[in-house]
């Protein structure tokens, strides 16, 4: 008899969801199982030439613009050497050159130069010895560099692209993101293999769950490295549930990253996290410092509700002692993305220079949404945080329950202004000093 009854309120529940998902749609059905992102409103002006975004709210001395609109899933933004903006539609698998042909600040027009890609994140240029350029794409499952035109801006050719490493495709998070920067290594990490390039590739890799210990591959929850060739890819860090986006500091180079911290812990925990990650030192024997994920969080904080009965990778503490902390602690669910530390030109306060800016994309399973916003942390020249309380640069995406926009990527261009992706609207934003 109990179990006829539970059989028949099991079959309720998911009648009710069903019934959910078929009146109220996709978005009722997420609420029913804690789903909770405000849905989205289009208050965005509809004629490129009106950019008056009344609804944001930034400090006295600038001004936003929208560069480009009617994109679908905008997310990295990059410029080729000749300043020319591009960025990966990551649900339709392409990347587009937003070109302004009429020179009045805005992108009428969208090129694509590459489509066809399973979902591609990252995007960064190159130049070789002999002058040769590439662009480099992360895609979920790859990562691949095409012939660049840099004076044309188109791909050489479509085919026959050097694939420079593979990833994992499966799992939870799928974004790959990618950046060249500085070789942090001393020594020589794989054999006769030469692992000593002044120039590396490093790559972002998200875990494949909410929280687990990654048993079928070494790729995941980790920034990895490699030579601009693909002669080899290694792991730099691990521990990283899913840092989505990196950057370099500019006057110490180190790595900074956005760290997203795991679900289910309640609206306060865990926080998410800006890491400085490292190269490993000498007491690292595993060749990768660790950041925590999936044992422990914040400052050293073991997660007391991962226990796995067996622990299946030696080179993963569960001792919190021996993992990294972060360097900035992030409200619970806010979701940071983008990062970028403010430069010397285009008009910006000077006392800002070098201070970071981090795009809070926006939770989507907190009882009381938090974030959709860009915060800026104080810093001095030398990347220390003079204070872990951010101050809102841009806020008004998220107003009486209602969302306006999720900010993803914070890219500087050439001409000093910084833009701003922004997957939910199909927004490029444009931020500049009056």
């Amino acid at each position: 008899m109990f179990s006829n009854k539970k059989a028949i309120a099991i079959s309720a529940v998911v009648v009710l969801a069903l019934a959910g998902l078929y009146f109220g749609g996709v978005y009722l059905f997420k609420k029913i199982i804690g789903y909770n992102v405000p849905p989205i409103e289009t208050p965005q002006p509809t004629n490129i030439d009106d950019s008056s975004l009344p609804f944001l709210k930034l400090p006295d001395g600038f001004k936003i613009d929208i560069f480009a609109k009617d994109l679908e899933n905008p997310r990295v933004i990059a410029f080729d050497p000749a300043g020319r903006a591009l960025v990966s539609e990551t649900k339709t698998g392409k990347v587009l050159m937003l070109k302004d042909s009429d020179n009045d600040g805005k992108a009428e027009d969208k090129v694509i130069i590459l489509e066809n890609l399973k979902q591609p994140h990252g995007l960064d240029f190159y130049t070789d010895l002999g002058k040769n350029t590439y662009l480099y794409v992360a895609e979920t499952h790859q990562v691949a560099r095409y012939s660049y035109d840099t004076k044309n801006s188109k791909i050489l050719s479509q085919k026959g692209q050097n694939i420079i490493t593979t990833l994992p495709s499966e799992g939870r998070h799928f974004t790959r993101t990618i950046a060249f920067g500085p070789n942090f290594r001393k020594s020589q990490i794989i054999g006769t293999i030469n692992t000593q390039v002044e120039t590396k590739l490093y790559i972002s890799v998200g875990s494949s769950c909410d929280v687990c210990v990654e048993t079928t591959t070494w790729k995941r929850a980790a920034i990895l490295e490699s030579d601009p060739v693909g002669t080899y890819t290694a792991e730099f860090a691990g521990g990283l549930r899913n840092s989505v986006f990196f950057t370099f500091h500019p006057k110490t180079k180190e790595i900074w990253a956005t760290e997203m911290g795991r679900d289910n812990l309640g609206d306060n925990l865990p926080p998410d996290e800006i890491n400085i990650v490292k190269v490993a030192g000498s007491e690292d024997k595993f060749g990768a410092k660790r950041y925590g994920w999936p044992f422990c969080y914040g400052n050293k904080i073991r997660d007391i509700k991962f226990n796995p009965e067996k622990i299946e990778r030696t080179d993963i503490p569960s001792d919190c002692s021996k993992t990294e902390p972060p360097v900035i602690e992030i409200p619970a669910h806010s979701a940071p993305l983008g990062l970028v530390f403010i430069p010397l030109n285009g008009g910006w306060p000077k006392e800002w220079e070098g201070d970071l800016l981090v795009a809070l994309h926006g939770s989507w399973n907190s009882s009381v949404p938090v974030g959709y916003k860009i915060v800026r942390y104080d810093l001095d020249a030398d990347g220390k945080v003079l204070s872990q309380k951010p101050i809102d640069f841009i806020s008004g995406w998220l107003e009486n329950g209602k969302t306006y926009g999720r900010p993803v990527d914070l890219k500087f261009g050439p001409d000093g202004i910084l833009y701003i992706s922004d997957d939910a609207t199909g927004n490029i934003y444009m931020v500049s000093a009056r």
